[in-house]
């Protein structure tokens, strides 16, 4: 089992220059700890996502890192000119040596779309054209497209990915009907919501694994989210999730409320709830290893992906859970 990282880059009490130092230094700890790779949302006029350009944090990363992969979950692909984002992506693969994760959406947040000027009632044809015209891009020495939105004829592709025929291309599960497309298309996927829905996308998932490429091809990771404390005892934990996670959720909620909008994936507003509902986990080693073990089991995941960092959450603080977490928790996970 391999161990990954998810992030919001949700805003807290720091100056800006120094919240980026600190976020960089957690994942320096990533790096040297051996998590596989590291995922980040993009958000934009919210609270919720101090990265609203992935790519320039993400080449941040690449040099302050030499073996994490990481990438965006994912690149809201109606707020991008797809030349523009293929430029991007090769460069990022270029400048970290192959480590390139790459995720594409339509973006989650019709608010966000609208600041924009871009119509959310149009983004899943936007996301599935810009999505073609990024594959004929990463695979081709020249682009020729001719689509509704987009038409290139005869551009040079003088950028290149390390990793061919491209970097990785990986999909937020949600629902039994976007695994099967995921799993046709052959996407390792990251989940985040509670047991129940995750079990069944990732059944569907392996069932449509084994329908369309045979049950002797491997299976990609298959990834389960999970917001994770980790201290010396149950009750410090709890205490520290208690206390940072309203501040996350309050960036979670903000264009909702803002707005007057209904939640999309809705959260619940308080740690215990979180922790109830299955979707995150404050406690000791042991407290932590038994419940992500189970919840594993329960979903058939085979890729733990955890939200480290959120809320006001300290530097101590969060470089100590990862510190237990990965002396305590990963080894006995890995070998179960």
């Amino acid at each position: 089992m391999d161990f990954g990282v998810f992030d919001h880059l949700d805003r807290n009490d720091l100056p800006l220059a120094d919240y980026y130092e600190a976020r960089l230094k957690i994942i320096e700890a990533y790096d040297r700890a051996g998590f596989y790779s590291y995922h980040v949302a993009e958000h934009h006029a919210t609270p919720l996502g101090m990265a609203p350009s992935p790519s320039v944090f993400l080449a941040a990363i690449a040099q302050r890192t030499t073996r994490l992969r990481f990438g965006p979950m994912v690149y809201a692909l109606p707020l991008y000119h797809p030349l523009r984002l293929i430029e991007e992506i090769c460069m990022l693969d270029q400048m970290s040596g192959g480590r390139l994760d790459i995720g594409f959406g339509r973006g989650s947040s019709p608010v966000e779309l609208m600041y924009f000027g871009a119509n959310p009632d149009e983004s899943q044809d936007v996301y599935a054209e810009a999505l073609a015209v990024l594959h004929t891009g990463l695979t081709n020495a020249t682009l020729d497209f001719e689509g509704k939105r987009f038409r290139f004829k005869g551009v040079p592709m003088e950028l290149r990915p390390v990793q061919t025929p491209h970097p990785p291309i990986w999909y937020g599960l949600h629902a039994p009907e976007s695994a099967e497309r995921a799993a046709r298309a052959r996407f390792p996927v990251v989940c985040l919501d509670p047991p129940e829905p995750t079990t069944r996308a990732i059944t569907r998932f392996r069932e449509a694994w084994r329908e369309c490429h045979g049950v002797n091809e491997p299976l990609p990771k298959i990834g389960l989210g999970r917001f994770i404390v980790v201290a010396d005892r149950d009750d410090e934990a709890l205490a520290i999730a208690r206390r940072a996670y309203p501040r996350w959720h309050q960036s979670f909620t903000f264009l909702f409320r803002r707005h007057g909008r209904a939640q999309q994936h809705p959260r619940p507003a308080d740690f215990d709830t979180l922790q109830r509902v299955g979707q995150g986990v404050a406690g000791s080693p042991a407290t932590v290893r038994d419940f992500l073990a189970g919840q594993m089991r329960e979903t058939g995941a085979n890729y733990c992906v955890g939200q480290f960092a959120f809320g006001d959450l300290t530097l101590e603080e969060t470089l100590r859970s990862i510190e237990l977490f990965v002396r305590e928790v990963m080894p006995v996970l890995t070998n179960a």
